[in-house]
């Protein structure tokens, strides 16, 4: 259904594609692959000659390939140099011979329960049809395909959507993509392979009854399943949820940063009473067409994962006074100062106020057998054959006028150090954390670690400190007087090592005094029994882990939540943005309290669509959408600038839009793949 990425195809002897032929079920098993785990057959209708072309999935991998060579006689070499203009001919032309979609075959209960066989047409999601030709591909197809099977057509995206809003289902019966895959028993989140034992609980309670027992300890040959994972999860060999979850969630983002597998599979309890997996030793396998979980029949043999010998250093925290300092001010070079998420923050301010960066690089990457994507660029852009100077010049404008960096000032790690070596109890209780991590002494780490983390919020700040806090930020500010108080650490969103939901942040700030409690917290986060074990696997020092601490002025939002520059379910795709977002304040999405409403946006050719709803009965307004699919694209555009030497090494966003309809990025840093 995609348009082709690579040169040369690979055709097998035999070649089963029929042409003019009414399709039967027999005829489509014949025919088709398997995507996502359903049995899916290309089609392509000819206008020109009134017939229509079912493509043998094994020998056809891309319609325009098979169009162009078995259709139209060229060769493959001249449609890779011409192959936008040829895509455009086929999906984006009004007036086009072509019509290509993709048949798919599921199944449901009907009302009475009984299992009913179906089939869904759809077009690619770059596919522009209007009203007019989806229905005649609809009707075309129908006159074609086995009375007794039930053919739904489902629009690929938001603009399809809004065209057939005018035609009637009677006419063109429909499915729309969130309530086809809402129900889906299985979905990938985060591909990878793990062998261990399984560990199931039905609820949190379960799960919290068995960490509190002697043999609760979970370690890195465990693979969990249970409705939906905790945050405070400890690093393991695989997830299983039963409960759906959304693929940016802390648990999906800590299963992309530590390269393990993670899968909805929601009739898991029936497998794992079946086959009496729980407690077995399986070998658990997340594909992006299929996920499978084997019982072995014996104890494997079993190599200590990467991640439990490498070793992460951290460059050396500058801890010279330095001081408090508007977010404004900061680059990138200063996290060893004030943090990470501080740095990405100044450095966004700078890319926003001096328009210099060039953010056009992602798009400026060949693409074979495209030599780079600048054409689509400015397609999205709205200009025709720009010079690169101009279009750099145009990018940077599109994300300065489209989203804006927070306000706030950002507390250097001299600030915590002074703070430390105020007290001789805290410098003691710190003494003794470090002797049970050298001893590995697991039984008394967790009580040491409260037992800081108590002092921590209790001592008082020394005069010095506390001045220059409250000379930065005196007083609450913001439409309603309160402040937000993030983490900002040395040791986070690092190359093997994701912090994702490990470290506080306070938005309920609102007094004076209540700010300094609300530094001291984040401070305190650092030391945490989950944060301590978590760094100690990976061989992060104690001695070199400092945290900064940014505060703003709260924002209110109306609409908030995270994307990533990328599709976390396809790392093949270049195209998409994934985007998570649920009314009000990001955090409900960041900490899992409701199901977000998730989209996908083509940032490539254009074009965007919903893929779950989830608490919410209704989707978005066109204008709120359309406002969304310029969010991710400026998203895809900072890509190129804070992606360093690798471009193509998405993002996570988190945000908020306001009231007005800004955008504000809260937070931005490499999302773990």
């Amino acid at each position: 259904m995609t348009a082709r990425l690579l040169t040369g195809t690979t055709e097998p002897a035999t070649d089963r594609t029929v042409v003019g032929e009414n399709l039967s079920l027999p005829l489509f098993r014949t025919l088709s692959g398997v995507l996502a785990g359903h049995p899916y057959l290309k089609v392509v209708v000819d206008r020109a000659e009134n017939t229509w072309h079912l493509l043998d999935t094994a020998a056809h991998p891309f319609h325009v390939d098979y169009i162009a060579t078995r259709v139209l006689g060229m060769d493959l070499t001249a449609l890779d140099a011409d192959l936008d203009a040829f895509n455009a001919s086929v999906y984006m032309d009004p007036e086009r011979r072509f019509l290509l979609g993709v048949l798919s075959l599921h199944t449901d209960e009907d009302t009475d329960g009984r299992e009913r066989t179906f089939l869904v047409l759809e077009t690619t999601e770059a596919d522009t049809m209007n009203g007019e030709l989806l229905t005649f591909f609809y009707e075309f197809v129908r006159a074609r395909v086995d009375d007794r099977l039930p053919l739904l057509l489902k629009p690929a995206n938001h603009g399809q959507e809004e065209e057939l809003a005018a035609i009637g289902e009677q006419r063109v019966p429909r499915v729309l993509s969130h309530e086809l895959f809402g129900s889906r028993v299985r979905t990938p989140l985060n591909p990878g392979e793990a062998t261990g034992r399984l560990r199931f609980f039905r609820t949190q309670e379960e799960y919290t009854a068995y960490r509190a027992t002697a043999e609760g300890g979970l370690g890195w040959a465990d693979i969990v399943a249970m409705p939906c994972l905790p945050d405070d999860i400890p690093r393991v060999a695989g997830f299983l949820n039963t409960a759906p979850i959304t693929p940016l969630s802390h648990t999906n983002v800590l299963a992309s940063g530590w390269g393990i597998p993670n899968a909805i599979v929601r009739d898991l309890e029936e497998l794992v009473e079946k086959e009496g997996l729980d407690g077995a030793w399986v070998r658990y396998r997340v594909r992006e067409d299929g996920i499978s979980l084997e019982r072995l029949d014996h104890e494997p043999e079993l190599r200590a994962p990467a991640w439990h010998r490498q070793r992460i250093r951290l460059e050396p925290p500058l801890l010279e006074d330095v001081p408090v300092l508007a977010l404004h001010r900061l680059r990138g070079a200063d996290r060893d100062r004030y943090g990470t998420k501080a740095a990405n923050l100044g450095e966004l301010h700078h890319v926003l106020d001096s328009r210099t960066a060039d953010l056009t690089a992602y798009y400026g990457r060949p693409r074979p057998p495209r030599e780079d994507l600048y054409g689509h660029l400015a397609a999205r852009l709205g200009l025709s054959a720009p010079s690169l100077a101009e279009l750099r010049a145009a990018a940077a404008d599109f994300v300065a006028g489209t989203v804006g960096a927070p306000e706030g000032v950002a507390l250097p790690f001299a600030l915590q150090q002074h703070f430390l070596a105020s007290s001789p109890a805290i410098q003691q209780g710190i003494g003794k954390l470090k002797m049970a991590l050298e001893l590995d002494a697991g039984d008394v780490l967790d009580s040491l670690c409260l037992q800081l983390q108590h002092l921590i919020r209790n001592t008082p700040v020394p005069d010095a400190v506390s001045r220059q806090i409250r000379q930065a930020f005196p007083a609450p500010g913001g439409p309603d007087g309160r402040l937000v108080v993030r983490s900002s650490s040395n040791a986070e969103d690092l190359p093997g090592f994701s912090a994702a939901g490990v470290y506080d942040s306070v938005t309920t700030t609102r007094e004076p005094g209540e700010l300094l409690d609300a530094v001291r917290q984040v401070w305190a986060s650092l030391l945490s029994p989950r944060g301590v074990r978590l760094r100690h696997q990976a061989g992060i020092s104690l001695d070199d882990t400092y945290m900064g601490v940014i505060v703003q002025e709260y924002v209110p939002a109306a609409l908030g939540g995270v994307l990533v520059t990328c599709d976390p379910t396809r790392r093949e795709d270049f195209r998409n943005v994934y985007l998570n977002c649920s009314p009000g304040s990001p955090e409900q999405v960041v900490e899992g309290s409701v199901l977000p409403q998730q989209y996908l946006y083509n940032t490539v050719e254009g074009g965007g669509r919903t893929v779950a709803l989830g608490s919410w009965s209704d989707g978005l307004p066109a204008g709120t959408r359309a406002r969304l699919a310029d969010l991710c694209l400026a998203g895809r555009l900072l890509q190129s600038h804070f992606s360093a030497s690798d471009v193509d090494r998405p993002l996570d966003i988190e945000w908020l839009m306001t009231d007005r309809g800004d955008f504000r990025l809260v937070q931005i840093r490499p999302y773990a793949l």
